[in-house]
C-alpha cells in the first residue's frame, strides 16, 4: 500500500511540476484552420499592369474581391505529418495577413517554392513577400493588393531584399544605387534612407536562398523601428527608422502593425510559422546598428 501511496505522490508532483512549467516563448501562428489569419483579395494581374485601378470594356472601375472572400482557395492549409504547411497558390494577387498587430519581436518562418505560376509572372521570377508593420487597408500601393508596409522579399534569387510600400520609409546599411543598378546592402556601409519618391528598393547583400525544391529558413527581427532581414542564418539587410510619409510631407514613426503574406502570382508554401516577442535587441545583432 505504500507503494502504491509513494507512486501515486511521484505521479501527482509530476504532473505539477509540468503544469508549472513556462510555456514556450514562441507562439505559432499557423494551425490548420488559419484561425488567427483573415485575407484579402484584389484582381487576377496582367501583362501590362500601369499600377491604376483596372477597368472593364466600358471604363468602369472594377471592384477588388475584397476581404475573406477567398472562393479561389488561394491560401489553404495542408496538413503535412510534420505539422500544417500554407499553400498560396499566387493566382490572385492579394495577402493572408495575421488579425493582431505586433510590435518588438522575433519573426521565424520556412518557405520553399512551388512550381505554378500565373500572369504576369508567367516568364519572370516567382515572387513573394512578409510585409511587416501592415496598416490601413489593403490595396494602398501601387499593385493594389496590400497594406502600408514594409517588405521582406521573398523571391527567386532575391530572398531578403527591400521594397517600399505605400509611402512607407526606412533607412539601410547600404551601397548607393548608381544609373542602372540597384542599391545593396552591406553592413559595413552607412545608413541611407529609401521611400517613394527616392530610392524605394535594396537588394540584399548575399544570395543566401538554397536551391529549389529546399525550405529556406527565414528570421525577421524588429525592435523599436530597428529590423533584421536573416536568411538560412545570414544577416542579409540592416534597417533602422521604420516610418511612412504623411500626404503633407511629414513623417510618422512605423514600428508595429499587422503581418502579410503576400499571393503575386507563384506558387509558395510556408511552414513553422512562430513569433516571439523581445523586450530588447539580441545582444548579438545590436553591434550592426552602431
Amino acid at each position: 500500500m505504500k507503494r502504491v501511496y509513494l507512486l501515486s505522490l511521484l505521479i501527482l508532483l509530476s504532473a505539477t511540476q509540468f503544469s508549472m512549467r513556462a510555456p514556450s516563448e514562441w507562439e505559432p501562428l499557423l494551425d490548420k484552420n488559419l484561425s488567427k489569419w483573415e485575407n484579402y483579395l484584389s484582381y487576377r494581374h496582367k501583362n501590362g499592369y500601369n499600377g491604376k485601378v483596372p477597368t472593364d470594356a466600358n471604363g468602369k472601375e472594377i471592384a477588388p474581391i475584397g476581404y475573406n472572400k477567398d472562393s479561389f482557395g488561394v491560401f489553404s492549409v495542408l496538413n503535412e505529418p510534420g505539422g500544417p504547411v500554407l499553400r498560396v497558390s499566387g493566382e490572385v494577387y492579394g495577402c493572408l495577413y495575421t488579425k493582431q498587430a505586433y510590435k518588438n519581436y522575433h519573426l521565424k518562418l520556412q518557405v520553399k517554392w512551388g512550381k505554378d505560376k500565373y500572369e504576369p509572372r508567367k516568364d519572370l521570377l516567382k515572387d513573394s513577400g512578409i510585409l511587416y508593420h501592415s496598416q490601413g487597408e489593403a490595396g494602398a500601393e501601387y499593385w493594389r493588393s496590400w497594406m502600408l508596409s514594409q517588405e521582406f522579399q521573398i523571391m527567386e534569387g532575391h530572398m531578403g531584399d527591400f521594397w517600399c510600400q505605400a509611402s512607407s520609409a526606412i533607412d539601410i546599411r547600404s551601397y548607393p544605387p548608381e544609373g542602372v543598378m540597384s542599391a545593396i546592402a552591406d553592413q559595413s556601409q552607412p545608413f541611407r534612407p529609401f521611400k517613394k519618391g527616392g530610392n524605394y528598393y535594396c537588394m540584399r547583400s548575399e544570395n543566401a536562398e538554397k536551391p529549389a525544391g529546399e525550405w529556406n529558413t527565414i528570421e525577421l527581427i524588429c525592435f523599436e523601428g530597428k529590423s533584421l532581414h536573416i536568411v538560412n542564418g545570414k544577416v542579409v539587410m540592416v534597417l533602422q527608422n521604420s516610418r511612412y510619409t504623411n500626404a503633407d510631407g511629414t513623417e510618422t514613426a512605423l514600428d508595429n502593425g499587422k503581418i502579410q503574406v503576400q499571393s503575386e502570382a507563384a506558387e509558395v508554401f510556408y511552414r513553422g510559422i512562430q513569433i516571439k516577442p523581445l523586450t530588447a535587441l539580441p545582444a548579438q545583432y545590436a553591434k550592426l546598428f552602431q
